[in-house]
């Protein structure tokens, strides 16, 4: 594997030999930075530590202190200086515990699969890039969905009507779909402005786009949230549950707050007027506030948001506005 280095934020990953030497953008805040050989680059970075690891010997011998060589850090766990867009977040941070031992407390069995918070593929990555630019993309989606459905292999998109602006978007979006093998073939013909994909049939690209592409986003974005503002908070994303009469459900996500603050959060990218009933039965089973129970539904406006959230004791956002409710409930 190829490393990938950001000059700007030094955020830090593996990537595919087939970019050695190509300029891509930062998933974290989208500047260009090359594509590395891993031995090379490590060999420079051994080069770096050997020489600045001298320098300091020397220096401790001039002050008369200890010159043991230095070691370098051993591996920290804690979730604070975790790589959020490159891990899997089970297996360097224990922050998981803390929710299954909430719902323990509650006479709840919890279980997490830990590929479900796995970030160190590219889910995290486009789902960013949707929720970021929905409005944009939106009709990428809708037709991908809409092929899926129908056991549809691709995908023509028409952008003749389009502005430059969102040309180059929904261009640059297609491409990184192809980079990161979300669909199997991309084609843009550019006279014509007609963006043409062949689909991926594996379940876990369908399921994406199905929906959990928006349980991504905000399992990212809380993550985010709580590295930012160091909080001392959990977060997890597909959540089994099982309660002492064996009934069963899935959470989307789930936020810990100061081990005593708990967040529902499901996320809805089609009908959720049905669930309604359902998601305000599993609000009280769970002994959760009217706060701590969102439903997050794609494209929701925000006046029709504050009517539902006033209707039922629930909150009710979109993918633009969630977040200012998560920060409402901060100690």
């Amino acid at each position: 594997m190829a490393i990938f280095r950001c000059g700007a934020c030094n955020i830090l990953r593996e990537v595919s030999n087939n970019y050695i030497g190509q300029a891509v953008k930062c998933p974290q805040c989208q500047q260009a930075s090359p594509i590395h050989n891993t031995v090379d680059f490590v060999s420079k970075v051994l080069e770096r530590y050997v020489l600045l690891n001298k320098e300091l010997g020397e220096l401790r011998k001039q002050a008369g202190a200890d010159t043991n060589i230095v070691q370098l850090p051993a591996g920290d766990s804690s979730f604070s200086d975790v790589d959020i867009y490159n891990a899997d977040i089970m297996k360097v941070s224990q922050q998981h515990e803390k929710i299954i031992q909430w719902f323990k407390k509650q006479n709840i069995h919890a279980e997490v699969d830990h590929r479900s918070i796995d970030t160190s593929g590219f889910f995290d990555e486009i789902a960013c890039q949707i929720g970021n630019n929905y409005d944009t993309l939106k009709p990428v989606l809708d037709q991908i969905r809409y092929q899926q459905r129908r056991n549809g292999t691709y995908v023509n998109l028409h952008l003749s009507k389009n502005s430059q602006k969102e040309i180059r978007e929904i261009t640059q979006f297609c491409h990184d779909l192809y980079k990161y093998s979300f669909v199997a073939k991309y084609f843009y013909q550019k006279q014509e402005k007609v963006v043409r994909l062949t689909l991926q049939q594996a379940q876990a690209i369908t399921s994406f786009f199905a929906g959990e592409w928006l349980e991504w986003y905000v399992f990212i974005r809380l993550l985010e949230l709580i590295q930012e503002k160091q909080l001392n908070a959990s977060c997890l994303r597909s959540v089994k549950i099982v309660f002492p009469n064996e009934d069963q459900h899935e959470l989307d996500v789930f936020l810990l707050i100061n081990d005593s603050i708990p967040v529902c959060i499901e996320c809805k990218t089609g009908e959720f007027r049905q669930q309604i009933d359902k998601y305000s039965t599993l609000r009280k089973r769970l002994n959760l506030e009217g706060s701590q129970f969102v439903i997050c539904v794609i494209g929701l406006e925000e006046e029709q948001a504050r009517g539902l959230s006033s209707m039922y004791d629930m909150v009710f956002t979109n993918e633009s506005n969630f977040m200012e409710h998560i920060e409402q409930l901060l100690p």
